[in-house]
């Protein structure tokens, strides 16, 4: 709850949060949202543009734009969000057991993230696509194949740091069980960790999914998502530059909340950067209110 109020306090985080959240209410009720079926085609409408009826007008196929944008939240933000949830939870469990047993199981997982690590992201994504062909389930898997380890490395470090601390210590020498300490003692001071590594790869993520199905590796037609709209759009980029606006404006909005997000979270787990920003804040106050030409020591 502090976390929630923190976050409160920064209005353009609250905004930002209210507008993820309405975005994923809007994705996963998309039926009622979607004035339209998004793969209904009408020829008689090819390039229309926009009406009472489709607010964003109509595509090559005369499609309504609005409805294939509601309906691409799913694959790009929605299915995302399983993916990263899925590598999260991998590389949690195994960040666990590498930071808190140590000894071989550490240097094992470790090695096996060091593995990982060594392939360059896009690489790795190409690879696993050119295995099992151009699709959305074969990004995400990619997408969970190549941030685990990640999430396992950057969740060891912290655990380490946790597990050397005098409560767990103490809680070792009572008898209480490695589980429980782990999800009483750790997990919980290691949250603000797990939370801020997550939002900040959310945006990327989905700047990537977009970048593949752009290029036509990601969802295939007749199914809507972003990037794929915006790839469609491409080849009448001049003579309607209108219908890139749709899914470019809806890719920028998301990936910047989810940053200003990111930001304001890190911020508000972490009191020396909360203490930091507010000294910031009082000088460039204190600045302002200072007539020209004088300094504040």
């Amino acid at each position: 709850m502090k976390i929630v109020t923190r976050i409160g306090k920064d209005k353009l985080a609250a905004v930002c949060l209210l507008f993820i959240a309405a975005i994923l209410v809007t994705g996963v009720f998309a039926p009622l949202f979607a004035p339209h079926a998004p793969e209904e085609v009408h020829m008689e409408l090819r390039f229309a543009a926009s009406s009472w009826e489709y607010w964003l007008g109509n595509d090559h196929l005369g499609r309504c734009i609005l409805s294939r944008l509601i309906y691409g939240i799913r694959p790009s933000v929605l299915w995302v969000l399983v993916a990263l949830s899925i590598s999260v939870a991998i590389g949690t469990t195994l960040g666990f057991i590498a930071g808190y047993f140590r000894g071989k199981a550490d240097a094992i997982l470790m090695r096996v993230c060091d593995i990982m690590l060594s392939f360059p992201g896009y690489v790795m994504t190409l690879a696993v696509i050119g295995i099992l062909g151009a699709g959305l389930e074969n990004i995400l898997i990619a997408f969970v194949l190549m941030k685990w380890a990640w999430f396992a490395r950057i969740i060891r470090t912290s655990v380490m740091q946790y597990t050397d601390t005098e409560y767990v210590k103490f809680a070792k020498a009572i008898g209480v069980s490695n589980i429980n300490i782990m999800i009483k003692h750790i997990l919980p001071v290691s949250l603000p960790d797990i939370a801020v590594i997550s939002s900040s790869s959310f945006g990327s993520m989905i700047l990537q999914i977009s970048g593949f199905s752009f290029l036509g590796l990601g969802i295939q037609a007749p199914h809507a998502e972003w990037g794929m709209m915006l790839n469609e759009a491409r080849a009448v980029m001049f003579s309607r530059p209108e219908l890139m606006l749709a899914p470019g404006i809806a890719i920028i909005l998301v990936v910047s909340a989810i940053n200003f997000l990111s930001d304001a979270l890190q911020i508000a787990l972490d009191p020396k950067l909360m203490t930091s920003r507010h000294k910031w804040q009082g000088k460039a106050i204190a600045l302002a209110s200072k007539p020209h030409g004088k300094e504040v020591a």
